[in-house]
């Protein structure tokens, strides 16, 4: 039996289509209380270990909103506990070389447990672009991250969730690291020039400043941990340090990655209602 945390978010999502494509018998759990999925808080050790009761598989993303290592230690030793097989945990790319990120300190976690693991790092999600940043860009026509100049080799989740369904029903990808990206790197300036041409509507990438993001995002409402993750992330990319192009999400699929170019392609629909809807 496998478990899946977060299937409502971009890539949780996906695992659970491509599980369903499979067959595969697997649970969701929730945040929320008196659903028909696993109530899984965890902001309430309580019920962690009830969750993993008969769970084999653990597919776990950190909630965006939480970045303290002390909220994913209840759940590795619980998962310790009660005898789960795998942890296939969706990580950051380079997380192992960038300790400041919360991914790299759930890492360590599983790693120091001995739970057989399997972490998935990917590159920056091209959905992002309509969900964390779909207020500027449909709003106001602007792509607002403080990357510089700086190239990052953007993956699509779709392509995470084929990935992640192979991880937890395959055999060979225990104890293994993959680094997940797309199969070129690009500037925020190059994706406003591919969503201009597709759109149809001039898109500008502002390239702000750290102090003009953090304001911004502070001003919509975004908690301080989730904007502190964000701005080092973007900063990864200003340094350079996010344009890695690796053949290993090529390999694990059999098939070339989604490009930019081919994810607004099959967008535009949602990006036209956002535009047209405002």
């Amino acid at each position: 039996m496998i478990l899946v945390t977060g299937a409502n978010g971009n890539v949780g999502r996906e695992v659970v289509k491509e599980l369903q494509r499979l067959h595969c018998e697997f649970k969701l759990s929730t945040h929320r209380k008196n659903t028909d999925h696993i109530y899984l808080d965890f902001e309430d050790p309580s019920s962690i270990r009830p969750a993993l009761q008969g769970i084999k598989k653990l597919f776990l993303i950190r909630p965006p909103h939480l970045a303290d290592k002390k909220y994913f230690e209840p759940v590795i030793e619980a998962a310790k506990e009660v005898g789960i097989e795998q942890i296939v945990f969706l990580s950051l790319l380079g997380a192992e070389k960038n300790k400041i990120v919360p991914h790299a300190k759930i890492e360590d976690l599983i790693i120091q447990s001995r739970i057989p693991y399997t972490f998935l790092r990917p590159s920056f999600f091209m959905q992002n672009l309509l969900t964390q940043h779909g207020d500027e860009l449909l709003n106001e026509q602007i792509i607002f991250v403080p990357a510089g100049q700086g190239k990052t080799s953007f993956i699509d989740v779709r392509d995470i969730g084929v990935v992640a369904a192979k991880a937890l029903t395959e055999s060979g990808h225990r104890f293994k690291a993959y680094s997940l990206t797309g199969k070129e790197a690009l500037s925020y300036y190059d994706v406003a020039r591919l969503l201009t041409k597709h759109l149809q509507k001039e898109i500008r990438y502002t390239n702000p400043s750290i102090l003009a993001f953090w304001r911004k995002m502070r001003k919509k409402g975004l908690k301080r941990d989730f904007i502190i993750v964000m701005i080092g992330i973007y900063t990864t990319a200003k340094l350079g340090l996010a344009k890695t192009v690796t053949n290993e999400l090529k390999e694990l699929l059999g098939r070339e990655p989604i490009t930019m170019e081919e994810f607004i392609k099959d967008n535009l629909e949602a990006f036209m209602i956002g535009f047209y809807s405002r």
